[in-house]
C-alpha cells in the first residue's frame, strides 16, 4: 500500500474506523516488525485515505456508517475526520428496516482536490447542503 503507486483497496474487520486504524497498528505490530509505534501510525496515515465503515444494523441490513479519512498525524495521534455518517433519524420502515441514509458533514475531504487535479469534478453539493444525489 505504501510503495508510491496511487490505489489500493483492502478490508479489515473491526468496529470504527478509530478502532481500524488500531488494528492496522496491530496487525504490524504481530509481524514481528521492530518500529517504533510513530513509525507505524505514520505509515498508516501516509498510505491510508480513506475508511469505509459497512455495519450490519440491528435490522439485519449492511449499511455504509461513516466514510472517514485519515488526515494526518498530532503528536502521536492519527487524526480522523469524517465526511459521511449514517443518519438513524428516520425511523423504521413497515418491516422493521432502517430507512436512513449517509449523510454529508459538511466537511470537504482533503482528496477532493487530488480528484480536481486529474480531471475528475465533485460537485459542492457532495459533501453538504442538498443531499438528493444520495437517494
Amino acid at each position: 500500500m505504501n510503495t508510491g503507486h496511487d490505489g489500493s483497496l483492502s478490508t479489515v474487520h473491526a468496529n470504527a474506523p478509530r478502532d481500524a486504524i488500531a488494528r492496522l497498528e496491530t496487525l504490524v505490530l504481530m509481524a514481528g516488525m521492530d518500529l517504533p509505534l510513530r513509525a507505524i501510525r505514520e505509515q498508516i496515515t501516509s498510505a491510508v485515505d480513506l475508511i469505509v465503515q459497512i455495519q450490519r444494523l440491528r435490522d439485519g441490513t449492511r449499511r455504509v456508517v461513516a466514510v472517514t479519512e485519515v488526515h494526518g498525524m498530532e503528536g502521536q495521534t492519527v487524526t480522523l475526520q469524517d465526511i459521511f455518517l449514517f443518519d438513524y433519524s428516520a425511523g423504521l420502515d413497515a418491516n422493521g428496516k432502517f430507512l436512513g441514509r449517509p449523510v454529508a458533514t459538511g466537511v470537504r475531504p482533503r482528496f477532493a482536490e487530488r480528484f480536481e487535479e486529474l480531471g475528475i469534478v465533485l460537485s459542492p453539493r457532495v459533501f453538504g447542503g442538498n443531499q438528493e444525489w444520495l437517494r
